[in-house]
């Protein structure tokens, strides 16, 4: 895609790669993931952590809806649920309204697990956003709402 000319002036600047956003949220997100896999519990998955808690919001909801919550496309997501089905950590029943549909929740008995599983989410995100002050942390992720939901409020 060509570069309209508004642009080329624009910017007086080399290309870096150290300023470049996907660059820098690709290192944010490495540094994450290795502070994830070495806190998170029950050999979980980032996915099956994000799973696990946006279910204990929900309650009980269908694996497409866990899917679209969760931002996981339906294959993605039938393997996640698989896998903690094997855990024991969901079950599957039937839609009461309609009765091809499976709809998902947490086993019970897991309040103790879900909320060791939100402190250590709340250390993780400590963890990653340890560089920043207080004040900057707010204001990242601040920011990160605004560009990760961009799309999603018609703006």
């Amino acid at each position: 895609m060509p570069v309209s000319r508004e642009h080329k002036t624009a910017r007086t600047q080399p290309y870096r790669l150290d300023e470049q956003v996907g660059y820098l949220l690709r290192l944010a997100t490495q540094r994450h993931a290795h502070i994830l896999q070495e806190h998170l519990p029950h050999e979980l998955t980032p996915t099956q952590f994000a799973a696990l808690m946006r279910l204990a919001e929900l309650g009980t909801c269908s694996q497409n809806e866990l899917g679209r919550q969760i931002a996981v496309d339906a294959a993605t997501i039938k393997g996640v649920v698989d896998r903690l089905r094997k855990k024991g950590f969901v079950e599957t029943h039937p839609d009461a309204g309609d009765k091809r549909r499976l709809m998902l929740s947490l086993v019970s008995g897991l309040d103790d697990m879900i909320a060791a599983l939100h402190e250590t989410g709340f250390h993780i995100s400590e963890r990653t956003l340890d560089p920043l002050d207080p004040d900057e942390r707010a204001e990242f992720v601040r920011l990160l709402k605004k560009a990760a939901f961009a799309d999603h409020s018609g703006g």
